[in-house]
């Protein structure tokens, strides 16, 4: 939900043509409301927020619903985490 300065919901249609309009403005393609929402999630676990502050942040009622969106982020940052720990090793065990 979105407000006015004074806490009044703005309506869908003004939402939607101000993102357009803002999206326009800073040379970004063409995108909607949900597919900044996903790109905030994304790069909030990515950055390492953990996955119980994306839910709330989303207003997601579970977190396991944001994990079945959100997994395959999930499934990607936990192969980079087994590459590092790989070097780690590599580079304590000399081989």
């Amino acid at each position: 939900m979105f407000t006015d300065e004074v806490g009044h919901r703005l309506s869908p249609n003004t939402v939607y043509h101000n993102c357009k309009r803002l999206v326009a403005s800073i040379g970004l393609p063409e995108a909607r409301l949900h597919d900044l929402r996903h790109s905030y999630a994304v790069a909030s676990l990515r950055a390492g927020d953990d996955i119980k502050t994306v839910q709330s942040n989303l207003g997601h009622h579970t977190a396991a619903f944001t994990l079945d969106v959100y997994g395959h982020v999930t499934e990607e940052m936990k192969r980079a985490s087994a590459e590092r720990m790989e070097k780690f090793i590599q580079g304590i065990s000399g081989t």
